[in-house]
């Protein structure tokens, strides 16, 4: 879109408020670790000491906030090292000038590439560039340095205290992801009972599969209802599918149908009810009803062939499930095993330190938009930092802090947090500013408006960022303020370099962009050669029905998850960016999201109904594969290159395979997973739905 309506876009984005909040009690726990550590300095008469302690109980209590699996406490501790080292380091290059501006533009580029580990690393990393423009200016000596850096570890100390010892709903973040799963599947069935080809979401799954991930500690410790439940609910997806497709399920119309809409109804109950057990720790009650639709009538369902077999699959599933959460109530002990069912082994600060350099290694290209980000930050923190020494206005550092902390890799988020920033910092510079020059108040009531301020940022962390920046403000105003420094600068000043600050970063991002318009057709093209090498794994699992061949589907189906996401969030992002893709257009890409989605329900298909192991091979599968897996990496070859896409050889060895094959059976039930079945039925919508992307693409 032009830059107007994306800048309107960004403008609405950045000041829409939700009604989310987060818990009473998280907000109680935060406040009393920054509370404990303040006080605890002005008690000792250290204004100073007890604005660092402040801060890094401030920002350690953030990052145990973050949407992160691993554990509160481990955060909050990550955190107050980053925060200490940062002033430290900070402090001895800051009495000559040149240095400590080339110091900070080299530490705000390092916290650029912590994104390469993930969001909770980007955001925290970015927290201790603020930190370190802050505290700078504290200390007048190294001791005192030290002392500043020691407090600030100590605040995150405390915060990570009170997160072990005071931590609210143990799990409560893997149970809701868990249950989250159960809930979009009871979603998708009930959309299914409407719509036999509904698409189905798989991002619940991949939040459960990463809450999934622990320690052996952690798997020792972990609730029975939490160990084994995520591979029930990936075993049930591809099953209601199968049932619910009237081309190889139920029928479109009549009893086969209604006999399906009414399992997908008592399916969509009970995984509610196992969803419900799963988040409060509680068998939930379900209804006889339930049961009885479950029911297996004497005569078997009323489906038949490869339907019949899903129902069954269905049904035993559903008992299996919901016997494994009642379990809890029977007293059954705590999966302690490593090898308990759905563990996934979760590296610990030692083993993540190799995988850093790799992180760093596949992000060390100009296209990366992790590179060009921590680039745009480490010039913007440098430039920040000479204008605000510069400009005739005290706490300069409120020009550099405020881009770095606006900044993101993304425009979307740049921009909409760019609004909000400047919308909170600058009420919160007013209102903050407005109450220390009405009231005049001591210390003591200084540090307990900033309680008061930190207790309001965590509370509103999740309503919006422009809401939070207001009180992180006035937090950050009535710290500074314990040693008289507010009541020596004007509303004006802070303001202005607010302003500046915001400025720089949006000005930064619009000369030196990383727009995901024009990766694009990167991400279609890797979401394409993984669709098809899952689709040609599932054949696969045909042609060597082998446990092996089990294993590769599935890391084939993980891998074919994340380019989707990768593919979904980079649409979403570059649809609000003021540039378009010449060669790919709107409509291409939405028709072939399209093609794909049928690729991977059909592979659901496939899925559902995969030969035992050690049966008969399918003839020629294994040759289908090959052709299916090299003319997907073809495709995407060519999409890379804007070149034509052309799929018809896969079309071709299709119908000479098919010439070959053995007439189908009249029952599929009678030859399970049988080479006609295959044939006839999967492989042929498989070639369809990649038919269909050759159309989209050359359109």
């Amino acid at each position: 879109m032009p830059w107007s309506p994306a800048l309107k876009s960004t403008l609405r984005s950045g000041l829409h408020l939700e009604r989310t909040v987060t818990e009473p009690f998280q907000v109680l726990r935060g406040m009393l670790g920054v509370a404990i550590v303040l006080f605890g300095a002005l008690a000792l008469g250290e204004t100073g000491l007890a604005t660092s302690a402040a801060l890094g109980a401030f920002i350690a209590g953030t990052a145990s906030y973050q949407r992160s699996f691993r554990p509160r406490p481990v955060l909050a501790l990550y955190a107050a090292a980053g925060l200490s080292a940062s002033s430290f380091v900070g402090y001895l290059a800051s009495p000559w000038p040149p240095l400590y501006v080339v110091v900070l533009g080299l530490w705000a580029f390092t916290a650029g590439l912590a994104w390469a580990l993930g969001q909770t690393a980007g955001v925290v990393a970015s927290t201790t560039v603020s930190v370190m423009l802050i505290v700078v200016t504290l200390p007048e000596n190294v001791p005192e340095a030290l002392e500043h850096a020691g407090v600030i570890a100590l605040g995150g100390v405390v915060q990570a205290t009170l997160a072990a010892i005071w931590p609210g709903r143990r799990w409560g973040a893997r149970r809701d992801a868990l249950a989250d799963a159960y809930a979009s599947l009871a979603h998708y069935a009930r959309r299914l009972r409407h719509d036999p080809f509904a698409s189905f979401d798989p991002d619940p799954l991949m939040n459960a599969r990463r809450a999934a991930e622990l320690t052996p500690a952690q798997a020792r410790r972990r609730p029975s209802e939490l160990a084994g439940m995520r591979s029930y609910a990936e075993r049930i997806r591809p099953v209601l599918a199968a049932m619910a497709d009237p081309r190889v399920g139920a029928a479109e119309e009549g009893p086969q149908r209604d006999r399906a809409r009414e399992l997908m109804g008592a399916a969509a109950e009970i995984l509610d009810a196992i969803a419900r057990s799963i988040r409060s720790g509680r068998p939930a009650p379900i209804a006889e009803r339930t049961y009885r639709a479950l029911t297996v009538p004497g005569s078997g369902p009323v489906l038949d062939g490869a339907g019949r077999q899903a129902a069954l699959r269905l049904i035993g599933l559903l008992a299996e499930a919901s016997d494994a959460v009642e379990a809890v109530d029977r007293g059954d002990p705590v999966h302690g095993e490593a090898n308990a069912p759905g563990h996934l082994s979760r590296p610990g600060l030692r083993q993540l330190l190799p995988v850093l350099p790799h992180a760093l290694r596949r992000h060390w290209n100009w296209s990366s938009p992790v590179l060009r980000h921590a680039v745009r930050v480490g010039v913007v923190a440098a430039v920040g930092e000479i204008l605000g020494r510069s400009l005739p206005f005290q706490h300069g550092y409120w020009a550099p802090m405020t881009a770095v902390m606006v900044m993101r890799p993304d425009f979307s988020q740049t921009y909409a947090r760019g609004v909000a920033r400047l919308a909170g910092t600058v009420l919160g510079v007013v209102v903050a500013t407005g109450i220390i020059r009405l009231t005049h108040p001591s210390a003591w009531i200084c540090a307990g408006l900033a309680v008061v301020s930190i207790g309001g940022a965590y509370l509103l962390m999740r309503t919006g960022y422009a809401a939070m920046s207001t009180c992180i403000t006035g937090y950050v105003v009535f710290l500074l303020a314990m040693g008289g420094e507010a009541n020596t600068s004007t509303v004006e000043d802070r303001v202005l370099l607010t302003l500046l600050g915001g400025l720089l970063a949006l000005i930064a991002y619009a000369v030196f962009p990383t727009w995901q318009t024009v990766r694009l057709p990167d991400r279609l093209a890797a979401y394409v050669e993984a669709g098809g090498r899952y689709s040609a794994a599932a054949v696969d699992a045909y042609a060597e029905p082998t446990e092996h061949s089990r294993a590769l589907l599935r890391a084939a189906l993980l891998e074919h998850r994340q380019t989707r996401a990768e593919l979904l969030t980079a649409s979403e992002q570059a649809a609000g960016e003021p540039v378009r893709h010449r060669g790919l257009h709107t409509a291409q890409l939405a028709d072939a999201r399209s093609a794909m989605a049928a690729l991977g329900r059909t592979t659901m298909l496939m899925e559902a109904h995969l030969p035992p192991p050690q049966s008969s091979p399918v003839p020629g599968a294994a040759e289908f594969a090959e052709v299916l897996r090299e003319q997907t990496a073809a495709a995407a070859r060519a999409i890379r290159a804007d070149e034509p896409v052309d799929l018809h050889a896969l079309r071709d060895h299709y119908e000479q395979w098919a010439q070959w094959l053995p007439t189908p059976a009249a029952d599929p039930a009678d030859e399970p997973g049988g080479a006609a079945d295959l044939v006839y039925r999967d492989a042929g919508l498989l070639v369809e739905a990649l038919e269909g992307l050759d159309s989209a693409l050359n359109s």
